[in-house]
């Protein structure tokens, strides 16, 4: 094989459709910019609250709310109420199966 041969070499097998219907939605939620950065700010974190994510964006707070719901139905966060505040952490599980389908190597 050639260099370039070996560089587009499959390196695992292909996805199977159960798995791309399961991990479909998770790509679709961290496509939106808006989304996909605040996931990255809770992942940052072991938790953030809804008020540290809420001045970050020029959105209503009925906005942003149905985004962290979009990335909770993903499964990509957890949340857990506190007297009038919303902790989100990210949800490991849901990382991990991105990573693996991801992870090339």
């Amino acid at each position: 094989m050639t260099a370039v041969e070996t560089a587009c070499a499959p390196s695992g097998s292909p996805i199977s459709g159960e798995d791309a219907a399961r991990l479909a939605p998770v790509f679709k939620a961290l496509g939106d910019p808006v989304r996909l950065r605040m996931a990255s700010m809770i992942a940052s974190r072991p938790e953030l609250c809804v008020c540290e994510i809420t001045p970050a964006f020029d959105l209503s707070s009925g906005t942003i709310s149905h985004h962290l719901k979009i990335l909770r139905e993903a499964g990509l966060v957890d949340c857990e109420r506190r007297g009038t505040f919303v902790y989100y952490s990210i949800r490991p599980a849901g990382l991990r199966s991105l990573s693996a389908l991801l992870d090339l190597d």
